[in-house]
């Protein structure tokens, strides 16, 4: 990397240097902060009090490594200002949409929050502004939602979309070498944003127009739904046949770099949970439909209550008290990298089904990262060590791949769990037949839901099975 380029500051003569960002959600405040940082002149809005309130005084509402030194940095510094509206005042050239874009209920896209904020971008609107939009849309919002609500200030302006690409955990870092993907009407537009991305990171990539950036966003998170989906996929196939998808995929793609899964597991968050969504009803006017990137989307979709519906058939053969016991461990929608944020979270599917299936159970909750009140307010009882996620349990249930849970103590954990029980490993974190458990604890895995059964029936069953193979 040329650290000339990575370390480069905003001069005092460049013409873009004051800065509007809108939003300040996970997406806005790691921008404006990172941006503050490099020497821009940020204005931040954000119109929730409560989230207004923190940021006013240098708290972040969520956790990202880097964040809260950063952040408390240019806003003592004075280079970051935040508001809950855009100051009258307010001299910047350049406005950066990062509002969110949720699904309603019927999973369709809500654009008003686009629509609001350019509202309120036009009574601010000055000859020769550049409107940058960085929130995931709907493929074409920017021209048939944006430009219209904005061409009727009367002004001219310049609009580009710029779509944002950090992960949770490594986002700071991330916006300072990730190439930015720039996509504008006008060629002279996308050089502009380019000179001021460029501040940030040594590589800008422009494409031809606004759609082509809008549906690379789209693309490259349908592309991972899609990869993790397939994976499930396996998990169910193996289920069903009786193999292990951990070692299925491990062994199937160990020096092969053609087979290439990643290990079977949840897939949510505030991304892929929605994306694959957003991408269908883009097409929608074409007359196309994502076939496979829909049915993978069904899978992850379906993944929660499969797995809660198994268990539940098996615990209610067996001689498990009516009122369970339950722990959860890993609310925030991924571990690794960490996050605490609960959005799309796949916890809440398997939550809501863990209610249905055992409706009086007692329910507890840890996560290495969501602070406890976060986690009561989700619906559970919050437990401050890990080791009570096994003591007098009936069932624990791993959910996210933090790597903490990977160097559990689990064999000395399980034994003090409650007889009968189960430990259900949604991320294949150990082996179960490396593992020394009291006889009437189970490890169960996603992909290897046969290691539930006895060895007598196993034994039944692949006897069953080669008998078959030999008719």
């Amino acid at each position: 990397m040329n650290r000339a380029i990575f370390e480069s500051h905003v001069p005092e003569d460049f013409c873009d240097k004051n800065i509007c960002v809108l939003g300040l959600g996970f997406v806005g405040v790691t921008l404006a902060t990172t941006m503050a940082e490099v020497g821009f002149n940020v204005t931040g809005i954000e119109i929730r009090n409560d989230l207004f309130k923190m940021l006013s005084s240098a708290k972040p509402y969520f956790f990202e490594p880097g964040l809260s030194a950063q952040l408390k940095r240019v806003i003592e510094r004075g280079s970051l200002k935040i508001y809950q509206k855009i100051p009258e005042n307010c001299k910047s050239t350049v406005f950066i949409i990062t509002v969110g874009t949720p699904l309603d209920e019927n999973k369709e896209i809500n654009l008003s929050s686009i629509q609001n904020i350019c509202f309120d971008i036009s009574g601010h609107l000055k000859d020769g502004d550049l409107v940058i939009l960085r929130s995931t849309v709907k493929l074409g919002t920017t021209r048939s939602v944006v430009i219209p609500t904005l061409d009727m200030t009367g002004k001219e302006f310049e609009v580009a979309f710029c779509p944002e690409r950090t992960v949770e955990g490594q986002a700071m870092s991330e916006l300072r070498y990730l190439p930015q993907v720039i996509g504008s009407n006008k060629r002279v537009t996308s050089i502009r944003a380019s000179h001021i991305f460029q501040f940030l990171t040594p590589t800008v990539l422009l494409v031809k127009d606004l759609e082509t950036a809008e549906m690379i966003k789209l693309i490259d998170n349908t592309k991972r739904d899609v990869f993790f989906g397939f994976s499930n996929e396996v998990a169910r196939l193996c289920d069903a046949a009786g193999l292990s998808a951990e070692e299925v995929i491990r062994i199937g793609r160990f020096g092969y770099s053609r087979t290439d899964l990643p290990t079977p597991g949840p897939v949510g968050g505030p991304c892929l949970s929605k994306d694959s969504h957003i991408l269908a009803q883009s097409m929608q006017e074409f007359g196309v439909t994502p076939s496979i990137a829909i049915a993978a989307r069904k899978i992850n979709e379906e993944q929660p209550e499969e797995v809660i519906r198994f268990l539940g058939e098996y615990i209610n053969s067996c001689k498990f008290p009516k009122k369970m016991t339950i722990s959860l461990m890993g609310i925030a929608f991924k571990g690794k990298p960490a996050t605490d944020d609960l959005r799309g979270t796949t916890a809440k599917p398997i939550f809501e089904a863990l209610k249905r299936e055992f409706p009086n159970a007692e329910f507890f909750g840890y996560d290495p990262v969501v602070n406890p009140k976060a986690i009561r307010e989700f619906g559970l009882i919050p437990i401050p060590e890990p080791q009570q996620a096994f003591e007098q349990v009936n069932l624990t249930l791993i959910l996210n791949n933090h790597p903490f849970f990977s160097t559990m103590p689990i064999e000395k954990w399980a034994a003090e769990m409650a007889k009968p029980g189960i430990i259900y490993d949604f991320w294949n974190n150990f082996s179960e037949k490396n593992l020394c458990l009291p006889e009437s604890i189970r490890y169960v895995t996603l992909g290897s839901h046969h290691y539930i059964r006895s060895k007598q029936s196993v034994k039944q069953n692949n006897s069953v099975r080669r008998e078959e193979l030999f008719v």
